[in-house]
């Protein structure tokens, strides 16, 4: 039987974690349950997370949203939380049902780090940072570079994730996804749109297409080049051209592979349509803004 550490405030907890750097971090245990249950890992030490309430919650801070590692998914689809991260909060509805959405966290999700994590590519799209804290003291790191391989992480073995911070929302969000069904299900590959009409800044992540969430510097600048931001009506303008282009350069980013839910070929064209439409979705057509 592991032996079960249960801290109540983020001091505890990283003194656990720097006692126990072997120990396995347990908040909703939508991931580490599985593994367990399979057979695959068999932890000797446990730090449970449910009892730091410091790591709960949403707030707002100045322009930012800060949400804590182990809120919910379940959290993140409250009315007034969804309308200041709308990518989130669509990623949130697609992750299993109900029981899994309560129990599963955001924490959870970075810390796993699977390239088909749900709210991974809304981070990287959004520029968002996630804060940690270890022994040496508390840091932030923007998303881009914690994630560097299948399910490995730039945090050091002392350190756990206690929030992240994102812009937030000051024009149109999206997150896509398919899969082999509608619902609870892992993405076969998906895409994050999220846009800064105040900044004309476009940003655009794409999951399960890599061995790590993607950020897609390159269609993300050729976006926000693109649209029409003075267009009298709505938030923008967006030709039909531009948007099949930023489709193709998604697809041109992605790195797929084969596997037993998809072929790379599938997922590199499925992530060029969901950005493109991702695109035409936030910004009226040409067309369709002279209709």
């Amino acid at each position: 039987m592991a032996d079960v550490v249960l801290p109540t405030t983020v001091d505890e907890l990283v003194a656990a974690r720097a006692a126990a750097p072997d120990a396995l971090l347990l908040a909703g245990g939508t991931d580490l349950m599985v593994a367990v249950n399979a057979g695959w890992t068999a932890p000797r030490s446990v730090v449970a997370l449910r009892r730091v309430d410091a790591l709960r919650g949403v707030r707002v801070d100045g322009d930012e949203v800060v949400v804590g590692a182990a809120t919910t998914y379940r959290d993140l689809l409250a009315p007034d939380v969804a309308a200041l991260v709308p990518a989130l909060a669509q990623a949130a509805r697609t992750v299993g049902s109900p029981q899994i959405r309560a129990a599963g966290t955001v924490g959870g999700n970075i810390g796993t780090a699977s390239p088909a994590g749900d709210t991974l590519p809304v981070l990287v799209a959004a520029g968002a940072t996630i804060e940690v804290a270890g022994a040496d003291g508390a840091r932030s790191l923007p998303a881009t570079e914690v994630f560097v391989g299948v399910k490995r992480t730039a945090l050091r073995p002392d350190e756990v994730v206690t929030a992240v911070r994102l812009p937030a929302a000051a024009g149109p969000q999206a997150y896509k996804k398919v899969g082999v069904r509608n619902a609870m299900v892992i993405a076969v590959a998906s895409v994050a749109l999220v846009v800064d009409t105040g900044r004309r800044r476009v940003g655009l992540g794409l999951g399960s297409v890599g061995p790590v969430p993607l950020f897609v510097p390159d269609a993300s600048a050729f976006a926000a080049g693109a649209i029409d931001w003075d267009a009298a009506a709505g938030p923008g303008l967006i030709d039909p051209g531009a948007a099949r282009r930023f489709g193709e350069m998604a697809a041109a980013a992605s790195a797929p592979i084969d596997d037993h839910r998809s072929t790379a070929a599938y997922r590199r064209h499925a992530v060029g349509v969901m950005a493109a439409r991702a695109l035409r979705d936030a910004f009226p057509t040409a067309g369709s803004h002279a209709a």
